[in-house]
């Protein structure tokens, strides 16, 4: 068994030199959002769900984006209600939220 059942990475990096990149994009809202959601409804912790920061995940033509281990499902996501449905479908019931799936051809 795994220490954390699942993890969550949302990319925050932040370009100096004008490409876009997931910061320009909400990421660390969404990152804030979706941690302080998971803290709040008691699904942080060991053997729950970790919420990760990381940097450049090299996927940034799909900006904003995040990945949820172990099953290595990428997503994009527009708002605070994509969030939600990610913590609620995929990361409390492990259904993967089809309609914010990254297209998988979709890199730098």
């Amino acid at each position: 068994m795994s220490y954390y059942e699942r993890h969550i990475f949302f990319c925050l990096n932040q370009r100096a030199n004008g490409e876009g990149c997931c910061a320009d994009h909400g990421a660390q809202a969404a990152f804030d959002h979706c941690k302080a959601r998971v803290k709040a409804e008691g699904l942080a912790g060991p053997g729950q769900v970790r919420v990760n920061k990381a940097g450049c995940l090299d996927r940034c033509a799909g900006a904003p984006v995040a990945v949820v281990y172990p099953e290595a499902v990428w997503y994009t996501y527009v708002d605070q209600s994509d969030i939600d449905e990610i913590i609620d479908s995929h990361l409390v019931h492990g259904r993967v939220v089809e309609r914010l799936l990254l297209a998988p051809d979709i890199g730098r």
